[in-house]
């Protein structure tokens, strides 16, 4: 008979028995990312779990408490990863079960976990708040320069040779004084929010990664021309992954082509780094239209596509959960009614 079961580990023997399962951690599955949910408000660190089955490692998990408005989650960014085969649709939900058995028993005031699933269940619901991707674009380090460009869309690579001849745009690397130079780079964020839409973060959690995540696990890139920032974007690592987080240019930048000068920078930067993949984080899929606006941009740098799996929310109290659905649902009503 299966016996499956999940044990606690401290931050150094999780990293071990990560490492001898042949795990490749994201970073936030990892503990360099705890300074930064030590730094951020409403959050903090909360477990390092793997998942035995008949004792052996099946899945690694990084969990972090977060409290929201009137209620309290765990959040496994990015996990649970899986040691070999890709998890079957009974061994998630095996998992699951496992994971809601040792929450109610030492955190009884949590109301979910949210962690990202291979496979649709129907004992996981979509995401409470915010948005998720299942889409994404992740470009492969280990070819060339020469290579990378010629698995560009034709028009990726015509926007980034234009980028290239245009001698009055500097690329840098600005991680070595980021902190110095960022309340300058916000406002190109506060730009591009009111041109798109979407909202952003007070400028300190922009800074707290910075510092908290550290050189080694959080860079900073820009476009400059005289002087003038036309576009930046940070960028978080591991000593094999890169991720694209955050991004802003200006009007001036967009026409210019700056963005596309900034990733093929990046990508070139990274690479000579020694990373081996750069996640572009995010296209739009049926679960997530509202990343359509992205998909034209970042997929000028490959036609392929990767899926994969998409976080969920996970009830650990059903009821309870139900009506925090129920609350938002009649919250967002009463705002709409007033805005419209």
């Amino acid at each position: 008979m299966t016996t499956s079961r999940f044990v606690k580990m401290d931050d150094a023997a999780y990293m071990t028995a990560a490492a001898e399962a042949g795990i490749d951690l994201p970073l936030e599955q990892t503990p360099a990312w705890d300074p930064f949910d030590e730094a951020a408000a409403g959050r903090e660190p909360w477990a390092k779990l793997v998942w035995l089955v008949d004792d052996q490692p099946r899945a690694f998990i990084a969990l972090t408490k977060m409290k929201g408005r009137g209620f309290t989650y765990l959040w496994a960014k990015h996990g649970p990863n899986w040691v070999g085969s890709e998890p079957t649709y009974t061994e998630e939900r095996t998992m699951r079960a496992n994971l809601r058995s040792l929450v109610t028993k030492v955190a009884k005031s949590i109301a979910f976990v949210r962690l990202h699933s291979v496979h649709r269940s129907d004992d996981v619901e979509e995401l409470l708040q915010s948005v998720t991707y299942d889409r994404t674009i992740i470009l492969d380090l280990t070819k060339d320069a020469d290579t990378l460009l010629a698995e560009m869309k034709k028009r990726g690579r015509r926007d980034v040779r234009k980028a290239l001849r245009d001698e009055t745009m500097v690329a840098a690397d600005e991680t070595d004084r980021a902190l110095e130079v960022f309340p300058e780079l916000y406002q190109l964020l506060v730009e591009t929010g009111e041109r798109d839409s979407f909202g952003i973060s007070p400028r300190h959690v922009y800074e707290e990664m910075l510092s908290s995540l550290g050189p080694e696990h959080c860079r900073l890139f820009t476009v400059r021309r005289e002087g003038r920032p036309l576009c930046w974007g940070i960028v978080t690592t591991t000593p094999t992954q890169a991720t694209y987080y955050y991004a802003a240019s200006s009007a001036e930048g967009r026409k210019a082509l700056a963005p596309d000068l900034l990733v093929w920078s990046m990508t070139c930067m990274l690479r000579d780094r020694g990373l081996e993949s750069f996640d572009m984080m995010g296209i739009d899929s049926e679960r997530a239209p509202q990343l359509a606006g992205v998909r034209g941009f970042k997929t000028k740098f490959t036609d392929e596509i990767a899926e994969v799996p998409g976080a969920w929310d996970y009830p650990i109290h059903v009821l309870y959960y139900k009506g925090l659905v129920a609350a938002l649902a009649a919250k967002r009503g009463i705002v709409a009614k007033i805005k419209g």
